[in-house]
């Protein structure tokens, strides 16, 4: 099979999240185990550190891994979902793997795929694995992909786990409280191993707590010991950096003047996370200096390839898009939406069929314009039924046939002063990034 054969083929033959739904989770490890196991156990074979939350752990991981590219270590970057290519789950030093590699493990394993009949994810962090044990990368950057406990990453050791925070998102996987979410995502903590969590949220954190005793494992809570200025003025132009000064005034003093490519104002939080695990990884003998820190930060985007956070498409009129998906995710979005000068907000916005919608679209402003699509995928919801769902909260737009269309729209009808977004869900932003 040639590239775009095999991609088919995983993507036709394996049971996938973003095509099947909750259908295509498997809730235990044994099929992951299992492949790793064919594969010589390659998780063991590199150190790592294990990100996950609700929100921000995308940034996270991307934030990490260009620090530690920038101190000049090989760094493996393990993330999902993609947004244009599968190839960009992983990358090293940036650069996402070849296609001939996907090619190579997907032909050398069709007889372990047959008979273990592993999920499009379960393959994917195989392959992931399997890659940086070969490659030999100094550290890897695992990002969770759903959950924790039983999410496929979490067959890895690490140096540290990263949970960022604790929101609504796939509570029909989940748990339909932020306690029984909460109980998956600290799943990943492990034995002996220091856990930072980047929001100490009281109605959860002390089942963090609770998890790392059990495991005799450090806590730390990055809220706590950071402190941010800055970095939420009004803008009238799209911004290139966050510019703003965080210190640390425990165990001892530290200073930084950060200007960070990724303009969102939520990264404030998750740049927290992110020095305190750098502070850790210190500590265990990665040599990181502050040059390494600020230079990394600057220039996360062009280091590790990340798009669609907060990401400005065209200037004239001003298009932003974010992949921010769920009441949390749209509530920073918002934030960010209310730091801009417009004069009138035209939203575009698409999402998927499977999860309560309505709380998201109660959040959303009266005063704006919708265009209404549908993501390319099979679990896309269908544009009118989202307009008709939207119209029934007070929310006002048309329905439009595709992504692209609706954009198209959107612009022409944006005057010299208006905003744009694009928004709603990761699959949407995929489509215009």
């Amino acid at each position: 099979m040639n590239y775009q054969e095999t991609i088919q083929y995983l993507y036709t033959q394996l049971p996938m999240f973003t095509r099947d739904g909750a259908s295509a989770y498997k809730a235990n490890l044994d099929n992951t185990v299992e492949l790793c196991k064919r594969l010589d156990n390659p998780q063991h074979q590199f150190k790592s550190v294990h990100v996950g939350g609700t929100n921000g752990k995308g940034s996270t991981s991307h934030m990490l891994a260009a620090v530690l590219q920038t101190a000049g270590y090989k760094t493996g970057l393990y993330t999902s979902p993609h947004l244009k290519d599968f190839r960009e789950r992983i990358r090293i030093n940036g650069q996402m793997i070849s296609e001939q590699t996907v090619i190579d493990f997907v032909e050398d394993h069709l007889k372990d795929f047959d008979e273990i009949r592993p999920s499009f994810f379960e393959m994917t962090v195989g392959l992931a694995f399997d890659v940086f044990a070969k490659e030999k990368v100094d550290i890897a950057i695992i990002e969770v992909g759903l959950g924790g406990r039983l999410d496929s990453t979490n067959i890895i050791n690490p140096l540290l786990s990263i949970i960022t925070n604790i929101g609504w998102d796939h509570m029909n996987i989940l748990g339909d409280t932020l306690q029984l979410i909460a109980g998956e995502k600290a799943g990943i903590i492990k034995p002996d191993t220091l856990v930072i969590v980047g929001e100490h949220q009281p109605e959860v954190a002390q089942i963090f707590i609770d998890k790392a005793w059990e495991g005799q494992s450090g806590i730390t809570f990055a809220s706590e010991k950071w402190k941010t200025y800055g970095g939420s003025k009004k803008s009238t132009r799209a911004d290139k950096y966050l510019d703003f000064k965080v210190e640390r005034r425990k165990p001892q003093f530290a200073y930084y003047h950060i200007r960070l490519d990724l303009t969102g104002s939520y990264q404030l939080k998750n740049v927290k996370t992110v020095l305190t695990a750098i502070d850790e990884l210190r500590i265990q003998g990665f040599n990181i200096n502050d040059d390494d820190i600020r230079t990394g930060l600057s220039q996360v985007k062009t280091l590790t390839g990340l798009h669609g956070r907060w990401e400005t498409l065209t200037e004239k009129p001003l298009t932003i898009c974010d992949t921010g998906h769920n009441p949390d995710g749209i509530q920073e979005v918002l934030q960010n939406i209310a730091s801009v000068n417009y004069k009138h907000l035209h939203f575009v916005i698409g999402m998927v069929n499977d999860k309560d919608i309505t709380k998201v679209l109660s959040m959303l402003p009266k005063d704006a314009t919708y265009y209404f699509c549908k993501p390319d995928i099979p679990r896309g919801l269908e544009a009118e039924s989202l307009r008709l769902k939207a119209e029934s909260i007070g929310l006002q737009g048309s329905a439009y046939t595709s992504v692209k269309q609706a954009l198209q729209a959107a612009q022409n009808a944006a005057g010299d002063n208006d905003l744009v977004f694009v928004g709603g869900s990761t699959f949407v932003v995929a489509e215009v990034v």
